[in-house]
């Protein structure tokens, strides 16, 4: 009774919650909503017959709410458009998605001359199909489209719609759980005679049925009672590379997901304690499948394979959660994946893929052995392997249109320590003396950290290395290196120029769901839907980031010290002589000894915006003081108070970079840091249109695979003798004298490296400590640069030393 009394506060306090934000909303509203108003209309009859009129038992059969979005067809069918345009979101978003998906399809010459199907499930008074023509051209790019829905009513303002329109849509009334193609052959072969007959999704016999190349599903599936049938039905209904796309509420915790490695990302996923009562609350008076937690979101997981997945808000009322999903089949037969799984796992091991066996052939799901050691799997085919042998669909990356992203656990504490950010917008490392000093071919096989990428784009511009590995245990900083291919492979120059040479672009969110999401993963996806205000807002792209507290820094302190101009000058100057006059005067606010104690010489500035951590301060601190360096020993205990070691530091690298590099012309990296932003003269090689032409054939990152991990567990992984190349930068540096870390390492990278293969790297120190590992684990060690006062190594400037070394022999040939 109790509980009972409590229900029955809850909901009446829901309705009044209810009443005084509808009246609010009324209220303030758009004034182009409610310009006249059937529009007001409609809101007051969506609320009543949402949230006030009874429901009866007797208003129909249980089949009455399937595919109709839960709404009493009588009432509302007239109102619906215009009440659900602004509370229903992200059905432009899910169409924008699938249409993308559609046109990269068409690109690829899937369809071979022929049409795709589309069938929209619950489909209503039509919207959908009209709203899809933003995006394509409906009548013409599809052979035949079906709208499915229950309502007799809603189905008439459907056809209402097409009549008006012109298009030759077919409006089936009918129970999504029974709707079938065949049924319609005569309708089909009359409108489109060009349709494809597609032999039946896993079928072991040989009849022939049509498929729906693509499915659409809007705010339907939680009004479904009996959804697992549909969503059953839906499986059998998609062609073999046909897409499905959902948008729909849901409500969750972080808590439901934990341990699932194919759902594609989980941002913005979990829904608090008290947000989850309330929308239930919510919903359970609208009769919504939401209120009593049915999955429905899950179980598309489970049945389909996830391309894209977005979990978002509408804070139209209050921030009601909802999800856009984008999936495909999803194989759970070993032997029918097994090719996939052999070509994508020795692509990261570097090693021979075996020759898959034929499907027909295989008894499923029985594990085979593996014909390679277990340390040189992958783990994104391990973790396939685990999901196959559970009947769980191969995790979000194996179903993206590009494989170069690799699999990671993006639940471990050493990924979410980044908090969802990158540290490097842009790379502080000289790719021109990468290229002098290893002479990189196309023959070669390159391990490389990830930072921001634009090192590796000079690589693949310059030299086209056979393969190319880049590693960062940043998940953010590989995004950010999806994004930059994804704009190659899809945007013209104009636009490209736009995000990474100016920083801005007013209609990157546009541009991403339309044109970049087919080549990016789920989780590179998630991470800039959430992050678009980094090139649409006023401030440049090169403002976030880690790196964006050091540009901002700069460019408020030349404003407060009335130096704003000078800057600019120096920025502008045309020889070095007029560059270093400048530099004179504004040298005094950039190296302040004040301003370097107080904050630049921290050890949370250093790390926060310019990724400098403490072991690597710490070296930096021991050659300012000339500290003794025993092998084995923590220098965690030397302090640098004043800040004065910091301060030569950067002397050492400032000075000369004023006296010998010129900023407008060619030293891209300072020019970058002053402005936020690049030049047409100025500018990384990536940038030229030369490069885009480049960049831009379909080909041109068939070799880039993408590891999200630390170093030392992607190198442990390769086949023995297979790299030819490592360029780490600086990562020995943040290592401890006193582990074991740079040792195990080294070893793997002697391991992983052929003979006379090279590792180059840089150094905050002269001479690092580590050195003497490289040595007793096989290499010939060189020192090919070092940054003695006054001297400029690069156009950075930026690290002591730089290191070229070479594999001479294995660890046991030196003793070990």
């Amino acid at each position: 009774m109790i509980l009972q009394s409590f229900t029955l506060s809850a909901s009446a306090l829901l309705l009044v919650l209810s009443a005084v934000l509808f009246i609010v909303y009324v209220i303030f509203g758009s004034h182009k909503v409610f310009s006249r108003l059937d529009h007001l209309l409609g809101y007051c009859t969506f609320f009543y017959s949402s949230f006030l009129k009874p429901h009866s038992e007797d208003n129909g059969s249980d089949l009455d709410g399937i595919t109709s979005v839960g709404i009493d067809p009588p009432g509302q069918a007239n109102v619906y458009d215009a009440t659900r345009k602004r509370l229903l979101c992200g059905r432009e978003d899910m169409l924008t998605l699938a249409a993308a998906q559609l046109k990269f399809q068409a690109k690829q010459g899937l369809w071979s001359g022929s049409k795709p199907i589309w069938v929209d499930v619950g489909g209503g008074t039509g919207y959908n199909i009209e709203a899809m023509q933003a995006y394509l051209d409906v009548p013409t790019f599809f052979a035949a489209v079906f709208l499915v829905d229950l309502s007799p009513s809603l189905c008439e303002v459907a056809r209402k719609r097409f009549r008006r329109l012109g298009w030759d849509v077919m409006v089936v009334c009918e129970d999504a759980r029974t709707f079938r193609l065949e049924d319609h052959l005569g309708r089909i072969a009359n409108a489109r005679p060009t349709i494809r007959a597609l032999t039946e999704y896993g079928s072991a016999h040989a009849s022939v049925v049509y498929n729906a190349d693509l499915i659409t599903m809007s705010y339907s599936l939680s009004m479904i009672p009996d959804y697992y049938n549909v969503v059953d039905s839906m499986v059998r209904l998609l062609a073999p590379s046909g897409i499905i796309g959902a948008v729909d509420f849901y409500v969750q915790s972080v808590v439901e997901t934990t341990g699932r490695n194919y759902i594609g990302g989980s941002v913005n996923r979990h829904v608090n304690w008290l947000s989850r009562v309330f929308w239930r609350a919510w919903f359970d008076c609208d009769r919504n499948g939401v209120a009593t937690n049915r999955p429905g979101q899950d179980y598309l997981e489970y049945r389909f394979g996830t391309k894209k997945i977005l979990n978002e808000r509408n804070y139209l009322l209050g921030g009601i959660p909802y999800y856009i999903f984008l999936g495909c089949h999803c194989e759970r037969a070993f032997a029918r994946t097994q090719a996939l799984l052999e070509t994508v796992d020795a692509s990261c091991t570097e090693s021979p893929p075996l020759s898959p066996a034929k499907g027909h052939e295989i008894a499923l799901p029985l594990l085979p052995e593996p014909a390679l050691p277990i340390e040189i799997r992958s783990k994104a085919y391990q973790s396939a392997i685990i999901n196959l042998s559970s009947n769980l669909p191969l995790p979000s990356t194996f179903y993206q249109n590009n494989q170069g992203r690799i699999y990671y656990d993006e639940h471990l504490s050493k990924h979410t320590r980044f908090n969802h950010d990158y540290l490097y917008a842009f790379t502080w490392e000289d790719p021109r003396v990468d290229q002098r000093l290893l002479k990189i071919s196309d023959s070669d096989t390159i391990l490389c950290l990830t930072s921001a990428g634009d090192n590796l784009l000079e690589y693949l511009i310059t030299a086209s290395p056979r393969r190319i590995h880049a590693v960062d245990l940043n998940p953010n900083q590989n995004h950010l290196l999806e994004l930059k291919v994804a704009a190659f492979q899809a945007l013209p120059y104009a636009d490209v120029w736009k995000m990474f040479g100016e920083g801005h672009h007013p209609n990157f969110r546009r541009i991403l769901t339309d044109k970049l999401s087919p080549y990016m993963s789920s989780q590179a996806f998630q991470f800039w839907m959430n992050n678009t205000g980094r090139f649409a807002s006023s401030t440049s792209f090169y403002d976030h980031g880690g790196s964006g507290h050091a540009v901002r820094l700069i460019r408020c302190l030349a404003r407060l010290s009335g130096l704003g101009g000078a800057v600019k000058e120096l920025c502008k100057s045309k020889t070095r002589h007029e560059q270093q006059e400048i530099w004179s005067r504004i040298r005094p606010m950039i190296l302040s000894r004040t301003l370097h104690w107080a904050l630049v010489g921290t050890g949370w500035f250093l790390w926060k915006a310019a990724g400098v951590p403490a072991n690597q301060r710490q070296m930096i601190i021991r050659d300012s003081t000339d500290a003794p360096f025993h092998d084995h020993t923590d220098h965690r205990h030397l302090t640098d108070t004043t800040g004065e070691a910091m301060w030569d530091y950067i002397v050492n690298t400032l000075d000369p970079i004023a006296r010998e590099t010129l900023l407008s012309e060619e030293n891209y990296h300072y020019l970058l840091t002053l402005t936020g932003r690049y030049t047409r003269r100025c500018h990384p090689a990536y940038l030229s249109p030369k490069a885009h032409t480049k960049l831009s054939h379909p080909k041109a990152f068939s070799g880039l695979r993408i590891h999200t991990d630390e170093l030392s567990e992607i190198i442990q992984r390769f086949a023995p003798a297979t790299l030819t190349i490592a360029i780490i930068m600086d990562s020995m540096d943040w290592f401890s004298p006193a582990s074991i870390d740079a040792s195990t390492q080294v070893r793997a990278l002697n391991r992983a490296l052929k003979p006379k293969g090279r590792v180059l790297l840089r150094s905050a120190g002269l001479k690092p400590w580590y050195v003497g590992v490289f040595e007793k684990e096989g290499f010939a060690v060189r020192r090919v640069a070092a940054r003695l006062p006054g001297m400029c190594v690069d156009r950075v400037n930026m690290y002591a030393s730089t290191w070229v070394m070479t594999k001479v022999g294995d660890p046991s040939s030196v003793g070990l």
